[in-house]
């Protein structure tokens, strides 16, 4: 028997995103889609390309809709999932709950003040299956044994992974990291904005959350922490590209040693030799955000810079997939006993 899944906030595109793979999936059915300003409208309007899903008409985001499933995916705002899945905890009876938005992974308060503010709620178990733990059990017996999830950011996403086997591995410096993100507008959401119109992004390379501001630093110092054990200084700079999906995530670090090019690019073929979603490319080979798009695939390039002595990585990723709907149906799997793959796609869509 398939399991019933509600998407509260699902006129978005994460939301969105997330109906699109859940309807492809042999064991989830998608049965219940909530959008607070958009209720009594139909599912075709907002998403025309869910032709499984025509029919369908949004619900209210309430507790008394999203009750009695299987499966909830929370996908709206910070500060308005925190409240809702409070609420779903106490009386939603579903297996499993998991948080896409940012209110339920950071577990400092401090750093929640700093970088959100409002209502620092318990974290939920980190939606990151690749991610190793220094000590303890594993990321994946993590989410095997759960039932409130919290989905990882995606910018998070491209530079944790890209940069902590290198931590760990003491083959770059936690000091002194750099990360440049060329990131889709749609990691911006669908709220309409005027620097988000195709006339102000077309032709256009627009940085945003410069200096130290980024939501997603304090998670990435947490992964890190957790991976490792070390406390790292890290200078994180995204830029809106025009390019609707996508983040190309260009790493970099001080060299530890005397470690060279092809010595680095063994040790993180190692590090991945058995995720099913990700790839390190041979050496010399560098990713493009266009190859991994559709997929819930992270593809990784490194490089030697001897001149200045750092250590470069590069990562793609599509920031709607692996940054968010494909890792939250990827844990999904996990925590409810299915094989981790499964519904997933590893290939991307060309041209």
């Amino acid at each position: 028997m398939t399991l019933r899944v509600a998407i509260a906030g699902a006129s978005g595109y994460a939301g969105g995103e997330v109906a699109r793979l859940l309807a492809g999936h042999p064991e989830f059915e998608v049965t219940t889609l909530t959008a607070h300003s958009l209720v009594g409208q139909s599912v075709e309007q907002v998403h025309p390309h869910l032709s499984s899903l025509h029919g369908q008409v949004f619900q209210p985001t309430t507790t008394d809709v999203l009750a009695d499933h299987d499966v909830v995916v929370v996908a709206l705002p910070h500060g308005d999932s925190g409240a809702l899945g409070e609420t779903l905890l106490t009386d939603g009876g579903q297996k499993v709950l998991i948080d896409l938005g940012g209110d339920r992974r950071l577990k400092s308060q401090a750093d929640w003040d700093a970088f959100y503010g409002g209502t620092h709620y318990d974290p939920f178990t980190y939606a990151m299956p690749e991610l190793p733990r220094v000590s303890g059990p594993s990321s994946r017996e993590l989410i095997a044994q759960a039932t409130a999830l919290a989905a990882p950011g995606c910018n998070a996403t491209a530079i944790t992974l890209a940069l902590v086997p290198l931590l760990a591995r003491g083959i770059v410096s936690p000091e002194d990291l750099s990360a440049v993100l060329a990131v889709g507008s749609s990691g911006a959401g669908k709220t309409p904005r005027v620097d988000l119109m195709a006339s102000e992004l077309h032709g256009s390379a627009n940085p945003y959350a410069v200096g130290g501001i980024h939501r997603h630093l304090p998670e990435i110092s947490q992964n890190v922490r957790v991976s490792t054990g070390l406390d790292i200084t890290l200078s994180m700079t995204p830029v809106l590209v025009p390019m609707s999906r996508g983040i190309l995530a260009t790493c970099s670090g001080v060299r530890v040693g005397s470690h060279s090019a092809a010595d680095i690019h063994a040790q993180l073929q190692d590090a991945y030799a058995a995720e099913p979603f990700v790839t390190v490319l041979p050496l010399g080979r560098f990713p493009r955000s266009g190859d991994v798009v559709g997929s819930n695939q992270l593809h990784l390039g490194v490089a030697l810079d001897e001149s200045v002595n750092r250590v470069i990585v590069i990562s793609a990723i599509d920031n709607l997939v692996k940054g968010t709907a494909g890792a939250a149906l990827q844990s999904l799997n996990l925590a409810l006993g299915f094989e981790e793959t499964l519904g997933l796609v590893h290939n991307g869509v060309a041209p």
